[in-house]
Parts: structure tokens; C-alpha cells; sequence
């Protein structure tokens, strides 16, 4: 069975919707990705301009401005709802590996 779109989040669909809690344009979602990741996610421009686009088309994020050819965002509630459910998912994936490996000797 075909997993739907958007049902769980890669690295740069996570942090690009992050990035986007504020409004900012595609360099500044660069800029930020990197920071927050300490550079272990790089996010090239292909990447996050067809992202960014998915994203707009599924109501996820919205164009706030075009000032030529800078073009800003932010995120909406859909892609809030998104990210916080792949923050659960996430959360609930480290919580089994705790549980798996607590008290297991791994010498």
C-alpha cells in the first residue's frame, strides 16, 4: 500500500515547515536549516523550492509576499497540525528504542 503524501515528514520537509513558524523567504529557510541542524541537513535550492511548492499546493504553507523574485512564507495550520504529528512520531519512535534497549548489554 502506497504510504499518502505528507504522511510522515523527511529531515528538510520537518525543518523547512519549522523554519516556517515565522514568516521568511527561501535563503532565509536555507540560512535557518542549516543553523538548527549545525549544517547535518543541506538543503539545496531544487530541494526546497519544489518542497516549498507541495507545500503550497496541499495548503500547508501560504505565500505571504513577492517582492520580484523573493517570495516568502509561512506555515499554516494545516502544516502545523503536520509538523506536531511528526513531532509525536518522532517522539514516539526515540520512546521505543528507549525501551527496546534499556537494560540490554550491548558489549
Amino acid at each position: 500500500m502506497a504510504r499518502e503524501k505528507f504522511q510522515t515528514l523527511t529531515e528538510p520537509m520537518f525543518y523547512i515547515l519549522l523554519s516556517l513558524r515565522r514568516e521568511c523567504c527561501g535563503t532565509d529557510i536555507m540560512a535557518q536549516v542549516a543553523a538548527l541542524t549545525h549544517g547535518r541537513v543541506d538543503l539545496g535550492p531544487g530541494t526546497l523550492y519544489n518542497l516549498l511548492d507541495s507545500f503550497q499546493k496541499a495548503g500547508m504553507i501560504r505565500e505571504t509576499s513577492v517582492l520580484g523574485r523573493k517570495r516568502s512564507y509561512l506555515i499554516t495550520s494545516k502544516g502545523q497540525e503536520a509538523l506536531e504529528t511528526e513531532y509525536r512520531r518522532l517522539l514516539a519512535l526515540t520512546e521505543d528504542y528507549k525501551a527496546c534497549m534499556e537494560g540490554e548489554d550491548l558489549s
